[in-house]
């Protein structure tokens, strides 16, 4: 049963996509947020959700993982093709651990899994939609710009540039590089991580940072000197 409470939700005045092909939890969940203020665009399969995000380009998208036509998993790596940033949430009946890493290895950012709360749905939203953004003191002191070995960090922009190539990060991607790069050359604990990034540092969300980290290391291999190690039991620590 998709429940909601009373609560103090706010309106973000925000675009959500979702993609679901159930109509009725479709309709719930528009009527939902369209009552707090956020504007809907609704797809019932993939292909028509690839127009819409194309269309409207959203500020979040909500997508089941089961769909017929494109799956949620191919129309997220269709999105990320030439996209990196928009927010991307799972909606899945299943859990097993090898769906989820998947999804997070194919650039989502979270997953709830069905049967959930209309609430839990809008704190998810609000809060990807609240890390999107750089905090006013990093914007007046200019700190977004970090110079790791031969890469240049961009952490407003999201990139990761050498030489002459740019990668244009994730959200998450860029959440923990910023932090790793705060830390450079310290131990960063694993959980303070989970909890500043995803507020939560259960079994997935752990599994999920783990995927963004082998993303790191791939990205920043060109320069030798640079490490992201793993220290057993505590967490990371980038050494350059």
């Amino acid at each position: 049963m998709y429940h909601e409470h009373s609560g103090n939700l706010y309106n973000m005045n925000a675009s959500v996509l979702l993609i679901e092909d159930e109509s009725q939890l479709a309709q719930i969940v528009k009527d939902s947020l369209e009552m707090r203020g956020f504007r809907m665009f609704i797809a019932n399969d993939g292909n028509e959700g690839l127009r819409l995000y194309r269309q409207h380009k959203p500020d979040v998208i909500v997508l089941d993982i089961m769909m017929p036509n494109m799956d949620g998993f191919s129309l997220t790596a269709e999105i990320r093709k030439s996209d990196k940033q928009t927010p991307i949430i799972f909606l899945s009946a299943k859990s097993q651990t090898i769906d989820v890493v998947k999804g997070f290895e194919l650039g989502g950012n979270d997953y709830l899994k069905k049967p959930f709360s209309m609430d839990e749905l809008i704190v998810r939203i609000r809060s990807l939609l609240n890390r999107f953004q750089p905090t006013p003191v990093q914007q007046e002191q200019g700190e977004d710009n970090v110079t790791i070995g031969q890469y240049a960090f961009n952490y407003t922009k999201q990139t990761l540039s050498r030489n002459n190539h740019t990668e244009f990060l994730s959200h998450r991607e860029a959440e923990v590089l910023w932090r790793l790069c705060k830390h450079r050359n310290q131990v960063m604990e694993r959980k303070s991580i989970l909890l500043d990034i995803w507020g939560d540092d259960n079994f997935f969300n752990a599994r999920s940072m783990d995927v963004f980290i082998t993303k790191l290391r791939r990205y920043l291999k060109e320069d030798p000197r640079i490490q992201i190690v793993n220290i057993r039991g505590i967490g990371y620590k980038l050494i350059s």
